[in-house]
């Protein structure tokens, strides 16, 4: 078995969890160079994987300039910097693992599409949603012809509060200038992607969409807040608000990788004490102390996509920001049956038709397997993260991919639904969808 080599390019929490890989199976792959322009988290990449400083680089631009080192690069920058990082290092002889999205606009998307395509240079694109054994499960489900022909898809995901505070609204991704990306494309290209992913084969031909940002205005803030939770708001409101700083960053662990750039699997990472943390918190430079309701954030807080196949097959994804808990369901209807399912659960249901006497529809549960598959190496997304990492090993060593495996050419229908329901809901019209 040949043991692969691979560079991270972008340190960040998604790029440290792919590499772990190594640490767990260090017999079919080994990171030998990081590109991170933090000296923090450039070193910390270092120190964990054994990287020699010679190998360690500022930017993907520089490791571009030098020869060739390893068989392929983890790519887990910022989404607007997918594309400007990844096409120097497939000049430069480099497959990608590349986190999604992998663009942020059609044009984006069609120049890396074909450059790659002119270089014969192999991207994956990392969605891991694929992998996991709910969505996995109801592929194979459909593939057999369980529910015959699909005639309808309906998703939502439902972002919950703190999540929607924490990555989108303080966060990174809380304006599209510096995340890159629409709040669809940055939380909901996973399911656009299992949208067109289930319906295989058959290309969306229009899409229309509404949405918009009614609720994280400064209009609904509470009467008399200030700007900062922990320094100008008055001490009665900030403790009613369900959107406090220090109820989701002090009082609770709510999303420490975002507010404290924690990683709690690396040992030499301590989590910042209650008194830190406040202190911290208490900055008014620091964003994850800012009134949800009071950022110069742009990203709307709710959108709703239709999508029209080929076929005539139609999709509905509704994203909703502010949930209680977060949530993805998914119904799926086709003529001889339909699928229905929650994947925080775990659990999908097939139903059947069944018209004999006494009988109207038949049900089969199934509860798929949910655990990571191997031993120490962390993730979420169902179990995707991991299975999505060892499928991409295995076909950088030449071995047959599984269903799920998603290259660069598979994605593009994903994306270019995204890219075309956001300028649909922006024009107030129906977009068509080209083939590509």
């Amino acid at each position: 078995m040949k043991k692969l080599t691979a560079i991270i390019v972008g340190a960040g929490h998604r790029a440290l969890l792919y590499a772990e890989y190594a640490l767990v199976k260090p017999d079919e792959l080994e990171i030998v160079g990081v590109a991170e322009p933090d000296s923090t988290k450039r070193a910390h990449a270092a120190n964990v994987h054994k990287i020699p400083q010679e190998r360690c680089f500022t930017t993907a631009e520089e490791l571009s300039r030098v020869p060739k080192f390893a068989d392929f690069v983890i790519n887990g920058t910022m989404d607007k910097l997918h594309v400007p990082t990844s096409v120097p290092l497939l000049k430069a002889g480099y497959d990608i693992l590349l986190e999604k999205p992998f663009a942020t606009d059609k044009n984006e998307m069609r120049h890396l599409v074909k450059t790659a395509q002119k270089l014969k240079r192999r991207i994956a694109i990392c969605h891991v949603l694929r992998y996991a054994p709910f969505y996995a499960g109801i592929k194979q489900r459909i593939l057999a012809g369980d529910i015959g022909d699909i005639m309808n898809i309906q998703t939502t995901e439902n972002v919950s509060y703190h999540h929607v505070a924490a990555a989108f609204i303080r966060g990174k991704w809380g304006t599209k200038k510096y995340g890159g990306s629409s709040f669809l494309m940055a939380k909901c290209c996973h399911d656009l992607d299992l949208i067109t992913w289930l319906k295989s084969g058959i290309h969306p031909s229009r899409v229309a969409s509404m949405g918009s940002r009614m609720f994280f205005i400064p209009e609904k803030a509470p009467v008399g807040s200030g700007m900062h939770c922990l320094t100008d708001c008055p001490k009665e409101v900030e403790a009613a608000c369900l959107y406090s700083a220090r109820k989701h960053y002090v009082d609770h662990n709510w999303w420490p990788f975002y507010v404290w750039d924690f990683n709690d699997k690396f040992k030499d990472q301590t989590l910042p004490s209650s008194e830190e943390r406040i202190r911290r918190l208490s900055d008014p430079a620091n964003p994850y102390g800012r009134c949800v309701w009071k950022t110069d954030g742009d990203i709307i807080d709710h959108q709703s996509v239709v999508i029209e196949f080929a076929d005539g097959a139609t999709a509905t994804h509704n994203l909703v920001s502010g949930a209680s808990k977060s949530e993805r369901n998914i119904q799926i209807i086709g003529t001889k049956g339909e699928i229905r399912g929650a994947f925080e659960s775990g659990k999908f249901t097939i139903v059947r038709m069944d018209p004999r006497p006494g009988h109207e529809h038949a049900e089969e549960v199934v509860d798929t397997n949910i655990s990571g598959d191997f031993s120490g190496l962390s993730g979420a997304h169902g179990g995707g993260d991991a299975r999505l990492i060892a499928d991409f090993v295995r076909v950088m060593r030449g071995e047959q991919p599984s269903f799920s495996y998603t290259g660069i050419e598979d994605s593009v229908y994903g994306h270019i639904t995204g890219f075309l329901a956001d300028e649909a809901m922006a024009k107030r019209t129906e977009m068509t969808i080209p083939r590509i």
